[in-house]
């Protein structure tokens, strides 16, 4: 069975995708690895290829399917599936570029979790239950991560190349997914990457926003199953 790959947001770890490795993990050899320790995506997509298997299939959700994007790049024979979650494949606006200085500078000064208070923004998810805590293990993960990941991160994601042109010749099976809520990745990024990529599938994952995997992790991994099976 083919290996699942697997890269989460940033200031995120495999705990962003906890219902998934517990579902998907039973039968199926996972991999998790960090996305934080260059401060290019050119870098850290070669180090994932580096310790990834030989071939695989790939999900990525926001800056990790920024990553998988620059993956596809680099080497697109290795890649037999590919999952897009609530990402962009465009390079950052100018206005975000400019505000991400003064983001790692606070950073560099000690006030990591204040950033992450300010950036991770509630309205980045749905209203529900349980929205509080999907917020406090994103605050936990962050922590554990700390200043560094967020200033390599932040720079990688500044620097980052379009990569719409990547996936106008992807040809492996592609799932597109997203939160219908989701403010920071919206839906018509979605719909761009789904008419971008021949034969691919959108989902749009109702009652969630940009972390579809904790919101609604029951219809999230179960459109991610069928498109690892179908």
């Amino acid at each position: 069975m083919i290996p699942l790959v697997l890269l989460p947001g940033m200031m995120c770890d495999a705990r962003l995708f906890g219902p998934q490795i517990a579902a998907l993990g039973t039968d199926r050899a996972l991999h998790l690895p960090p996305i934080g320790q260059h401060d290019t995506m050119q870098a850290i997509a070669a180090s994932v290829l580096a310790h990834a298997p030989p071939r695989f299939a790939l999900a990525g959700l926001s800056m990790g399917g920024i990553v998988a994007m620059e993956m596809l790049a680099q080497a697109p024979e290795r890649i037999e599936r590919l999952a897009l979650l609530d990402t962009n494949p465009r390079a950052e606006l100018p206005e975000v570029q400019a505000n991400r200085a003064p983001q790692i500078a606070a950073v560099e000064a000690g006030r990591l979790r204040a950033v992450m208070r300010d950036e991770m923004k509630p309205n980045y998810l749905a209203d529900g239950p349980g929205k509080q805590a999907v917020l406090d293990l994103c605050m936990e993960m962050a922590t554990d991560l700390g200043p560094q990941v967020f200033v390599n991160q932040s720079r990688a994601l500044r620097d980052r190349p379009d990569r719409q042109d990547v996936l106008r010749g992807a040809t492996v099976p592609t799932l597109i997914l997203c939160g219908r809520e989701d403010r920071l990745c919206p839906v018509e990024r979605h719909e761009l990457m789904h008419r971008l990529i021949p034969g691919s599938v959108l989902r749009i994952i109702e009652g969630a926003g940009h972390l579809p995997v904790l919101e609604q992790p029951g219809e999230t991994t179960a459109a991610l199953r069928h498109w690892l099976e179908a």
